[in-house]
């Protein structure tokens, strides 16, 4: 026995898959799509939807871009109609420059020198004087010596000084008045002795302060304690209390 009279006496069902389809569609179609199909026909129809909104924006985009671009090519047809135009069209002619307007001279007056005597010689001056230049040149000397003058005669201002000393004795038993007597017998320049007074300093001992003023230039307090230092039997010392600008 061959092998196929072999198969063919055994009982085999070679299209059974092919029925069991058709079955599983019978009841499909009895009893609806199952969940899974649900699923499947849903998400088909979600992403059919997602790409029409898609191709609805890319073809209004393109019908966008389709209305710039014709925008853009009327404008550049109506530029170039303009620039043929332009070329076309012959450039205007110059204006005539005016015709210049002959320049005349100026009439001579003319002079007419006569011999009858002294009296018309004098009238006329052919050369022009020198006076007018040298009553200027007066009157500018004048200006500037008056300048001058006002300028010699305005008060020069002088700097000055407010200087409070204090003249410290040897102890308490220095005679005082002898000692400002001192300090007043100095004498210079620019130097003005003002007010004085005894301030105690202490165990019986008063010292002098004296206030004067002085002219900046010629006064300093450098020269002043020198000079009342020398007075060394009744001066220990002197110091600069105070110092103010006049």
């Amino acid at each position: 026995m061959s092998g196929l009279q072999c198969l063919a006496a055994e009982n085999i069902w070679f299209d059974k898959h092919r029925y069991d389809e058709a079955e599983k569609r019978f009841y499909e179609g009895a009893n609806g799509p199952t969940t899974q199909q649900q699923q499947q026909s849903s998400s088909h129809g979600a992403g059919d939807q997602e790409l029409v909104t898609r191709m609805k924006s890319l073809e209004l985009e393109n019908q966008t871009l389709h209305k710039v671009v014709e925008d853009m090519r009327a404008a550049l047809q109506k530029l170039e109609s303009r620039v043929a135009f332009l070329e076309k069209s012959p450039a205007p002619a110059a204006a005539p420059c005016a015709k210049a307007a002959p320049v005349q001279a100026a009439p001579v007056k003319q002079v007419n020198v006569t011999n009858g005597g002294d009296d018309d010689d004098d009238d006329i001056d052919l050369f022009g004087s020198d006076e007018e230049d040298e009553e200027a040149e007066r009157l500018k000397q004048e200006r500037l010596e008056a300048y001058a003058a006002k300028k010699a005669k305005k008060p020069t201002v002088i700097a000055k000084s407010s200087i409070l000393l204090d003249v410290k004795p040897w102890d308490d038993e220095t005679d005082m008045g002898k000692l400002e007597e001192c300090v007043r017998s100095v004498q210079m320049d620019g130097l003005l002795w003002g007010a004085s007074k005894l301030v105690p300093v202490g165990y019986g001992i008063k010292k002098l302060q004296i206030n004067c003023v002085v002219e900046d230039d010629k006064v300093g307090t450098d020269i002043l304690e020198e000079e009342i230092t020398k007075f060394e039997d009744y001066v220990q010392s002197v110091d600069v209390a105070a110092f103010n600008k006049i």
